[in-house]
């Protein structure tokens, strides 16, 4: 993956690749112009052996073509689409794959932003949304589906798992026997997973059945808490698709964000392993804690649980992510955010410092008060995203911040 896509002798031997921080290219000649351009937008298909040229940093770029061919490789897709943030990669492949009269099945919760631009964007534009609780059987998601469809057609089942902010899964496997169950032959319903949690490290949704798989690659993959970028991953014939809405939205990425997380993903798997082992020792610190109620970590699921065969089929690691609930509700979690010293108090996730919210009134506020309690967002529930810090100095700053609640 590190080599991959770049040559050093097309940069005068730079043994990284420099950023190409340029708006257009030149072209040798008007039929190349001609020539790409019938390709970038979709005119004609490209002739076997045939290159796709460069034209303008908006279509392509060459920071984030070998951004897009690296990022294939972890989740060994066939292609990939690089975007200006994750909202971005999901509203623009949802737009592009979607139309009016279709629905969408979604689990919940998902990220608030997500959750709006379901609930209330696609509406506008004669998208039906119907949601299920992520864990929930795929019986009851079927009735729930048999229920609510009226005279919409199943075009798109979109699942974020481990869930946002609950890390409560979904069954990728099921989901796609699902969506097979409610295709036609000359329509495929599309199966796409927001992988951000697990991201393309611990969870190969492809692998599953997946046809899409989606990131916000501001959280591990760039995973320093400096860039804002998305991607989606998965099948060509449907990436085309997308790519061509993502040219005239004008949502890619640029240069400088695509070398920047070219650089990351160097270290992508040390820092993901580094988290996950942290997070295990922070929550098991948790878990006896007795101003602690519930603690929703997967590295804690039990056989009993009915989550815990979807986890052993499809997780290889239960991550850095970590949410507890405290005895009582907003005032103790408020006064633990606010004693906390060496987490920081911000919303976002993945990057190297360990990071701490609340949910309920930060990441998922905008979501209806009662929605919020029936997925398990409680007014108790705090979010932790563990860094790569000592542990040790993690749990020490829980332990005082604790004491104050």
């Amino acid at each position: 993956m590190m080599s991959y896509g770049y040559r050093p002798e097309w940069s005068e031997g730079a043994i990284k690749c420099p950023i190409f921080q340029t708006s257009t290219f030149v072209f040798k000649s008007a039929e190349d112009g001609k020539a790409f351009f019938e390709i970038a937008l979709g005119v004609r298909e490209k002739a076997l052996g045939e290159q796709v040229g460069l034209i303008y940093s908006r279509l392509n770029n060459p920071d984030v073509e070998i951004l897009e061919d690296r990022l294939s490789l972890w989740d060994r897709a066939e292609a990939c689409a690089a975007f200006s943030s994750g909202m971005a990669a999901i509203a623009t492949t949802m737009l592009a794959l979607l139309r009016p009269g279709d629905a969408l099945l979604h689990s919940e919760p998902v990220y608030g932003g997500t959750d709006y631009f379901v609930k209330h964007v696609l509406p506008e534009f004669g998208i039906r949304n119907i949601a299920f609780k992520a864990g929930s059987s795929m019986d009851e998601v079927r009735a729930r589906l048999r229920g609510s469809l009226g005279g919409s057609k199943l075009a798109m089942i979109f699942v974020e798992t481990p869930a946002n902010p609950t890390n409560d899964l979904v069954d990728i496997e099921a989901c796609v026997a699902l969506g097979r169950e409610f295709s036609d032959p000359d329509k495929r319903v599309v199966v796409a997973v927001d992988n951000t949690f697990l991201g393309p490290v611990w969870q190969h949704p492809l692998n599953h059945g997946a046809d899409l798989v989606i990131y916000s690659a501001t959280k591990y993959i760039g995973g320093h808490s400096d860039v804002i970028a998305g991607v989606c991953l998965g099948a060509k014939e449907l990436l085309d698709r997308v790519r061509v809405l993502r040219t005239f939205m004008g949502t890619s990425t640029t240069p400088w964000t695509g070398w920047l997380i070219l650089r990351s993903l160097e270290t992508l798997r040390l820092r993901m392993t580094a988290q996950m082992r942290n997070a295990q020792q922070v929550a098991d610190y948790l878990v006896d804690h007795p101003k602690v109620r519930r603690v929703h970590y997967l590295g804690h699921l039990t056989e009993d649980n009915p989550q815990f065969q979807t986890y052993k089929k499809q997780c290889l690691a239960p991550g850095g992510i970590i949410a507890f609930e405290l005895h009582g509700g907003q005032k103790e979690a408020f006064c633990l955010l606010n004693s906390l010293k060496l987490i920081q108090l911000a919303v976002s996730l993945g990057g190297t410092e360990s990071l701490a919210e609340h949910p309920a009134t930060m990441t998922h506020s905008e979501l209806d008060p009662g929605d919020r309690e029936h997925m398990g967002v409680t007014e108790a529930m705090v979010r932790l995203s563990i860094g790569v810090e000592n542990p040790d100095d993690l749990i020490a700053d829980l332990e005082q911040a604790l004491a104050a609640v």
